[in-house]
């Protein structure tokens, strides 16, 4: 997803929502992080994980999914969506609130995504450990947008994590896919 089919979900989200401010937990919250262009790693999803910051009962993600989610109008109009989750969805360290990264361009129209900080993305997605994830992380480390120090020091805070789980990460902050 590039940074206008980005902005684009996330006004079309605050719209949908009726809100200024919303969080972005998956790959495009890179956005939040690197100016320039993405990797081609992070270009290559075509959804935006999108979850209100107040929504106790994931209604509200329920809302983004059927406006703006995967087979909606907007997603065959675009080919891109946005995918409503909950705050929950993704596991991550100790005090990723306070690392959060605003987002806002004229082009989402008021609304601010506040996206999570690479490192803490880059947690997020070793733990989940899918193909993807692992081609996301390594191209991260490749071009230099997360330090392996960071990195393991955040890693001692990811606590829901199994020890074969957090070993893997380990592996994987290495350059060891």
């Amino acid at each position: 997803m590039k940074r206008g089919a980005f902005d684009h979900a996330v006004r079309a989200a605050g719209a949908i929502l009726g809100e200024d401010e919303i969080l972005v937990i998956g790959s495009q919250a890179l956005y939040g992080t690197v100016e320039d262009d993405l990797p081609p790693e992070a270009e290559r999803s075509v959804e935006a994980d999108i979850a209100a910051l107040d929504d106790p009962d994931d209604r509200k993600a329920d809302l983004i999914d059927g406006a703006i989610g995967e087979a909606s109008m907007f997603h065959e109009s675009f080919g891109y969506y946005a995918q409503g989750v909950s705050k929950t969805t993704a596991v991550l360290p100790a005090g990723w609130r306070d690392r959060l990264r605003r987002y806002e361009s004229p082009a989402t129209n008021g609304v601010v995504a506040w996206c999570l900080e690479a490192h803490d993305l880059w947690l997020s997605k070793a733990a989940a450990m899918r193909p993807k994830d692992i081609e996301f992380c390594l191209a991260l480390l490749e071009c230099g947008i997360v330090q392996p120090d960071t990195l393991r020091t955040r890693l001692a805070d990811l606590s829901a994590v199994a020890d074969e789980v957090r070993d893997r990460i380990d592996a994987l902050i290495d350059g060891a896919p």
